[in-house]
């Protein structure tokens, strides 16, 4: 580990207040091996980091002055989701986690390593194979590599997806894990490679279950694309809200921002290391509430709502128990959904192109076939 440098303050005040008190936090916990390091003297690589929830976590990191080597093949992420940030101390590599000698050489001097890079839930119906090779298979050959080049702390975030069918709510880390998708099955492999490597070789590692993320740059294209935006999109289009099943199933949404603080808080600190731990809201939204409260939010509360077959696999509770994110690091979420809400619609409003035309990237049953992916 690199010693220490002055400037971590001046660095603060670009990012949110509660990653700064999250990673302050963190620092006052962290154990003999970090030492007092501050978080711009750590050298990060975060895969999939031009996604949604890896390009959040890269702008917080940049933020905090630290170095981050950013790993994406653009087939869900987007140059643009990293806009503003790349140059300096931040760095992007197009390339695939799968390719051994890509990473072998990126994982370098590494410190800390941030591994979201995945392939969805959806994605996972209609081709399972590539899903399970990318979730679980390289995953575990990252964690190797990652052990072979002396990185400090290896950070997996996996989904609430692990849990499945739910027999109580709220969701503790200890209830059982059924997945009823191929995606909730290769994420709770990839699970038990990175808890292995902790237990079997003593390397540092965490696990995050985040809850349902939504906020800026969220997707709404192809079969990533997620309930909230697409729900947005196509209000402010005036097209009717498309419920799959009856819309009382139910979710834990969590504000990206919160989110990314939540990664960051638990990748830096001893408490958590060889543990699993819940990231999310602790708030249920049943799927139906959430049109009407996106409707209303966005001032069109007669917009169209119907409903359409159920999702194969489709969870149909999730409700995040935050206990233990509470006790370890003293997380909580600071946005509420409906001031959330409002946040994304402000975001779509500044952007050029319009709901009508970001529609045109969606595909309505997109668990059905293989769906074009890849941006230029």
């Amino acid at each position: 580990m690199r010693p220490p440098q002055v400037g971590f303050c001046r660095q603060q005040r670009r990012c949110s207040f509660f990653t700064l008190t999250l990673v302050k936090s963190s620092f006052q916990i962290l154990g003999p091996s970090w030492g007092t390091t501050l978080v711009q003297n750590c050298r990060f690589l975060v895969t999939g980091g031009a996604g949604f929830i890896g390009s959040e976590l890269v702008r917080h990191l940049a933020a905090l002055g630290a170095s981050v080597r950013v790993v994406d093949n653009l087939v869900n992420g987007r140059r643009e989701n990293l806009e503003g940030v790349l140059g300096n101390n931040v760095e992007l590599t197009v390339t695939d986690i799968r390719d051994r000698a890509s990473m072998s050489s990126l994982l370098r001097d590494v410190d800390v390593v941030f591994h979201l890079a995945c392939l969805g839930v959806r994605h996972s119906i209609h081709s399972p194979i590539e899903n399970e090779e990318v979730n679980a298979t390289a995953t575990l050959r990252l964690l190797e590599i990652s052990r072979q080049k002396g990185v400090k702390r290896f950070v997996y975030t996996s989904t609430s997806e692990v849990y499945g069918l739910v027999t109580t709510a709220p969701v503790a880390e200890e209830h059982p894990t059924w997945p009823m998708t191929i995606y909730g099955a290769s994420k709770l492999a990839g699970e038990a490679h990175t808890r292995a490597f902790w237990h079997e070789f003593h390397f540092p590692t965490v696990v995050l279950r985040p809850f349902n993320a939504y906020g800026p740059r969220c997707h709404h294209e192809g079969d990533s694309g997620e309930v909230i935006p697409r729900f947005m999109l196509r209000c402010l289009a005036g097209r009717p809200m498309v419920i799959f099943g009856d819309g009382k199933q139910t979710r834990d949404f969590t504000f990206v921002s919160d989110t990314a603080a939540g990664i960051i808080a638990a990748g830096l600190s001893d408490r958590t290391v060889g543990q699993t731990v819940n990231l999310g809201s602790g708030t249920e939204t049943e799927i139906g509430q959430l049109a009407t409260m996106i409707a209303q939010t966005l001032g069109r509360p007669d917009t169209e709502i119907t409903y359409a077959e159920r999702r194969p696999g489709d969870v149909v509770r999730l409700q995040c128990d935050t206990s233990k994110a509470k006790t370890l690091l003293g997380f909580q979420t600071t946005v509420s959904l409906r001031d959330g809400l409002i946040r994304l619609r402000d975001w779509y409003a500044s952007r050029e192109t319009s709901a009508a035309e970001l529609l045109k990237q969606e595909v309505l049953l997109n668990w059905k076939f293989p769906v074009p992916t890849g941006h230029p």
